[in-house]
């Protein structure tokens, strides 16, 4: 798994999780990896960042975690809501983007 699989996969949890502290958790997960993306941000361009995303999607919806999914019914769309200047900028601000991601998905 790639870092940026790791952030994506992170922001998708962290959107999805109810439970606050989980939340909080995957936040910081992402945070972490964020901070690993913007230091090597060149191996990062040669990624395909929307096939990334899919396998982000997948990961965060996988068995082990839809207990404790209940924010929104899961529908994202294909294409990754975020572009690589928006992941490398060092000012990306994760809150900001979980609700983005929460924000995009279908609501049940």
């Amino acid at each position: 798994m790639t870092i940026l699989q790791t952030l994506l996969a992170s922001l998708v949890k962290a959107a999805l999780i109810s439970d606050d502290t989980e939340s909080l958790h995957w936040r910081e997960e992402a945070r972490r990896a964020h901070a690993a993306l913007v230091a090597d941000a060149e191996a990062a361009r040669s990624l395909k960042i929307d096939g990334i995303w899919i396998l982000a999607v997948g990961e965060a919806e996988s068995p082990e975690f839809q207990d404790s999914e209940g924010r929104v019914s899961f529908g994202l769309p294909v294409a990754c809501p975020f572009t690589f200047a928006d992941l490398l900028d060092p000012g990306f601000d994760v809150d900001l983007a979980v609700e983005r991601i929460a924000g995009s998905a279908s609501t049940g």
